[in-house]
Parts: C-alpha cells; sequence; structure tokens
C-alpha cells in the first residue's frame, strides 16, 4: 500500500465514527446532485470513495430495485458506519481502492464521487480507471456538498490556482481520462461537476 493510500485510510478512519454527525445537514445537497446525475430504472451505478454511504440512499432511489449500487471505499472504518447507519440495505459495500477497481471494462451506468478527487494520488490515471468501469455515453459526477471557497474556509486555507477543481483545470483534466465535462456549478452550497464517457 503506497504512502497515499495510508494517510488516506488514517486521515479517514481516525473521522469515521463521528463524520456523520459533523456534516448533519448534507443529506438535501447529496440528493440534488443525485438528482442531476439523470439515472434511470435499472442503471448500474457506483459510489466511488463513498465514506459512511450518504449518498446510497438517493442512489437507490433514482435506479431502484432493479438498479445496481455499489459503494467504494479504501477506509474500513468508513464502510463500518455505513454499516451502523443502515446504508448497506441500499447498496453493496466494497472495500477497493477506485484507482484499481474489481469491475470489469464499462460495467457501469455511471459514478458518483463525493470529496474524492482532492485524495487521488495520481488524478488523471485514477480517472482513467473510473472511465475504464463506465460504458460509452455513461455518467460521472464529481461533487461536494459545499463550494470549493466555502471549503477553503472551513479548512483555513487560501484557493490557489493549481486547485484541481477550478474549471480551467478539471476541464482538460477530464478531457485527458476519457471524460467530456457537461455541466460546471460551484457556489458556496455545493460543487457538481458533471462529465460524459467518451467513446
Amino acid at each position: 500500500m503506497s504512502d497515499d493510500h495510508t494517510h488516506v485510510q488514517e486521515f479517514f478512519g481516525a473521522r469515521a465514527a463521528d463524520w456523520d454527525s459533523r456534516f448533519p445537514d448534507d443529506g438535501p445537497a447529496y440528493a440534488a446532485a443525485v438528482a442531476e446525475m439523470g439515472l434511470r430504472e435499472g442503471d448500474r451505478v457506483l459510489d466511488a470513495g463513498c465514506g459512511t454511504g450518504r449518498a446510497l440512499t438517493p442512489l437507490r432511489a433514482a435506479v431502484g430495485p432493479s438498479g445496481v449500487v455499489v459503494g467504494a471505499d479504501l477506509t474500513p472504518a468508513m464502510l463500518q458506519a455505513a454499516v451502523r447507519a443502515g446504508r448497506d440495505g441500499d447498496g453493496r459495500l466494497l472495500l477497493a481502492d477506485v484507482a484499481a477497481l474489481p469491475l470489469r471494462r464499462h460495467v457501469l451506468d455511471a459514478v458518483f464521487a463525493a470529496g474524492l478527487i482532492a485524495h487521488l494520488p495520481q488524478p488523471g490515471e485514477n480517472l482513467r480507471e473510473l472511465a475504464r468501469v463506465v460504458r460509452p455515453g455513461g455518467m460521472l459526477a464529481l461533487f461536494h456538498p459545499i463550494g470549493r471557497v466555502a471549503l477553503a474556509a472551513r479548512q483555513g486555507r487560501q484557493i490557489t490556482p493549481e486547485d484541481l477543481r477550478a474549471e480551467p483545470n478539471l476541464r482538460p483534466l477530464l478531457a485527458g481520462s476519457g471524460w467530456r465535462m457537461t455541466s460546471y456549478v460551484d457556489e458556496d452550497a455545493r460543487f457538481l461537476a458533471l462529465a460524459v464517457r467518451e467513446d
């Protein structure tokens, strides 16, 4: 396991038990972001870096009982928190690195990724891995329940020009990884970039 993986597991493992109570009002933002993906009954969707599984319930509602919902996370404590919250009833939980998913090529219709991109050790390569498992024309949603400025203020830091989530950086990063950005919203109340898997 790389140092990046160890750092991510340590960071989130230490915060898993009270993660949901620290951000109790995020539910509607997750539901709204999932709604914008345009998922259909029967779709197969991955919540990449699912954490405590806050997106699993709206994803299940979007794809219905005939759909497939998988939540993958690198941190066992986060998946355990998802089980304690009862969210394993909405999707299958998978202890897995999103940089090397144990999934077949083109098996998914969509990927939802909340707060993931900042934690990817090799963003271009890792986004290509997400593209590998999504069918051409499938969807990627990069989401955060607050925008870049609000998040930086919460973390006590300044936004830099190198921020991967800035539109001038994110658009070419996605394009070089098999995705075409179709919409970009960065407001105080949310960040949501949607992209389509290119052929």
